[in-house]
């Protein structure tokens, strides 16, 4: 009984979407609102994919030295992510068409390899896979632990308080990943902090270290020291850019609404429609027995 109250009260918010604003409140020790939160994966998605809807169906291969880049965050089949959407999802559905390329995949994904020798077909599939909802909320959670988490944890440790500071560290997660390559996001923190002589947290102005951070990022993009991803990286400086310009306009806070062209195309952040998204990502959570985090 309690369970079936608990959920007829999740159907009353979803009923709701798009009739109404999203609840703001900004929980305990978190820098992003819910509000914020959603514009913050918006841009990301545009960045990503050039449009504010969450482009869970896309694979591609870029040739950039990662194999296939695919889902809204652009999981790779060289560097792990990708792998572990698909074996989440295979525990979940476990006769998915793309478990098949499980062992590949553990493969490619333990010697880094950029190959898509054995992916045949990967594409195809993962884009019809888009359409089950359990896929689709598995990319969400994957992208929470492997990206927004660790883009907290580091905030939380350099003493960060302003929502765009925490956009830059959760898109820099993103595309340069949170690992110890030169071109990953502790080694921009790093070097970012080493610039200016300290952190916001022992008393350097966040503003002076978050312009420094997006300075030292975008020559990253321009001249990244793994050479395979030039010409890829260099060709989206303009993510950077457009990060640069919130920041130039002093929208330290995210504040809607946010128009975004980062690739010539105007966008007005946030839309209904990912609000609408995250309100039945939270009812596939409580359905998967998986806690979902709002912030």
């Amino acid at each position: 009984m309690i369970r079936f109250i608990a959920f007829i009260g999740i159907l009353v918010t979803l009923s709701s979407c798009g009739k109404g604003s999203i609840n703001p409140n900004t929980q305990d020790g978190i820098v992003f609102s819910r509000e914020q939160r959603i514009i913050a994966d918006q841009i990301i998605s545009v960045f990503e994919n050039n449009t504010p809807v969450i482009q869970y169906g896309y694979a591609e291969n870029l040739h950039d030295g990662r194999g296939i880049t695919a889902g809204r965050a652009g999981f790779t089949s060289a560097t792990g992510d990708m792998l572990e959407v698909i074996e989440r999802y295979t525990i979940v559905v476990p006769n998915n068409p793309l478990a098949v390329y499980l062992p590949r995949l553990r493969e490619l994904a333990e010697s880094e390899d950029g190959s898509t020798q054995g992916l045949e077909g990967l594409e195809e599939i993962w884009h019809e896979r888009a359409n089950d909802v359990n896929f689709r909320h598995i990319q969400d959670v994957v992208v929470d632990e492997y990206y927004y988490k660790p883009a907290i944890a580091h905030a939380e440790s350099l003493g960060i308080s302003l929502p765009l500071t925490l956009l830059n560290l959760y898109d820099s997660a993103i595309q340069h990943g949170d690992g110890n390559d030169p071109d990953g996001l502790p080694a921009m923190i790093n070097r970012t902090t080493s610039k200016v002589g300290g952190t916001p947290k022992n008393g350097i102005d966040e503003k002076i270290w978050l312009q420094e951070f997006m300075n030292i990022r975008r020559s990253v993009l321009l001249n990244p020291y793994n050479h395979e991803t030039q010409e890829e990286w260099s060709q989206s400086v303009g993510r950077v850019d457009t990060l640069i310009e919130l920041y130039e306009s002093s929208n330290f806070f995210l504040t809607p609404p946010i128009l975004i062209d980062t690739w010539g195309d105007m966008f007005t952040i946030p839309t209904k429609n990912d609000i609408c998204h995250k309100v039945k990502s939270v009812i596939i959570s409580k359905k998967l027995g998986i806690s979902e985090n709002w912030t």
